[in-house]
């Protein structure tokens, strides 16, 4: 079971909640759909802290925060019901920058998919993807982020918008008739069921262990039209440069949260995150405190977010997740966790898995 926490720790976020660090790519591209259905920027942007301006600016940072709350606002005042899944079919290579541009130049497509998993952080990421191959198939596997905000239906929207972010880039990469073999969601099947399979092009299964979309994999085998190597590789050191920018965005917090991510059911100390980082136990809180955190912040975050793993994708007890993130006692827990999501363990699992099929 240890092995099972350690894994939700690998999966969890390098980057806090909090942290404004990426491009306003994936607010300014739901703004724009909303707009289509003559929805105000003003209603788009409602409690996200940014302004019109600020929104359409390539300058401008933004955090995961502030991204969820304009989705939440988007799924809420959207008159679509899949306004998410054609939201996603809006992105292209072009908008994301060296990392779109990366995929595109590559000679193979194997490597472009790799890629793609490597430097996801530079996508913005609000939801994690890994691709596997069996049986002649490609899997795409999603999940959409960890975040008390997260309920099963803005689940579902990320979700959607990742399937239209996918195939919108395969058939930027492969063509235009790149088509799935199969949709599976994890949620149970909706009133609308029978227009999914006519809106997706294909299949879709619903109440399935995992959220996948799937492919014929010999498309994987063709040779990509745009690809140039040298271009490829150029591209990449760029991106390259791109992640390290981020990690100095990210600041010692950053640092701080990698340490923590090794092993969360034996957490590190203080005192040995202060000798790993070569200074004192007083000049590490200093600067964390300057960077508008400190160590219990990041350890809660890293604890919410893979308590709300557990609540959401497993059928563990509460008692049981409480033991494995080294609550000394269940109460601690579930204080805690109210702390955190202003929920009961057990109601937000209600909440936020209603539909969703638990990995036992």
């Amino acid at each position: 079971m240890s092995e099972r926490l350690n894994e939700l720790a690998r999966r969890c976020l390098r980057t806090g909640p909090e942290d404004k660090v990426y491009q306003v790519v994936k607010l300014a591209m739901v703004i724009d759909a909303l707009a289509a259905e003559r929805i105000s920027v003003e209603d788009a942007l409602a409690g996200v802290s940014i302004s019109r301006e600020a929104a359409s600016s390539p300058a401008t940072r933004v955090s995961l925060n502030q991204i969820v709350e304009c989705y939440r606002n988007a799924n809420k005042l959207t008159h679509d019901p899949h306004f998410a899944y054609n939201a996603g079919l809006r992105f292209h290579f072009t908008d994301y920058g060296m990392y779109g541009f990366a995929m595109i130049s590559s000679t193979n497509y194997r490597r472009t998919m790799q890629f793609a998993m490597q430097y996801h952080q530079l996508a913005t990421p609000l939801a994690e993807i890994d691709l596997k191959e069996e049986s002649g198939c490609g899997i795409w596997t999603i999940t959409p982020m960890a975040h008390p905000h997260i309920d099963a239906s803005l689940y579902r929207f990320l979700l959607e918008m990742q399937f239209g972010i996918t195939l919108s880039l395969h058939r930027d990469f492969m063509g235009p008739s790149f088509a799935a073999q199969e949709f599976h969601v994890t949620y149970d099947a909706p009133d609308d069921a029978a227009k999914y399979s006519e809106m997706f092009g294909c299949p879709v299964l619903f109440s399935q262990p995992e959220n996948q979309l799937r492919f014929d994999a010999a498309w994987l085998d063709r040779t990509p039209n745009l690809g140039n190597e040298i271009t490829y590789l150029t591209v990449v050191e760029l991106c390259d440069r791109l992640m390290e920018d981020l990690q100095l965005r990210l600041g010692l917090a950053g640092k701080v949260r990698q340490l923590l991510l090794t092993n969360l059911m034996r957490p590190v100390s203080f005192s040995d995150v202060a000798s790993n980082l070569n200074m004192s136990a007083r000049t590490l809180r200093r600067k964390l405190r300057e960077e508008k955190t400190s160590f219990r912040n990041l350890v809660d975050e890293l604890r919410m977010e893979v308590a709300i793993r557990y609540l959401r994708e497993t059928d563990l007890t509460v008692e049981h997740i409480s033991e494995l993130l080294g609550f000394s006692d269940v109460t601690n827990f579930r204080q805690a966790f109210r702390r955190w999501t202003d929920a009961a363990p057990h109601k937000f699992r209600k909440v936020s898995g209603e539909g969703i099929r638990l990995i036992t």
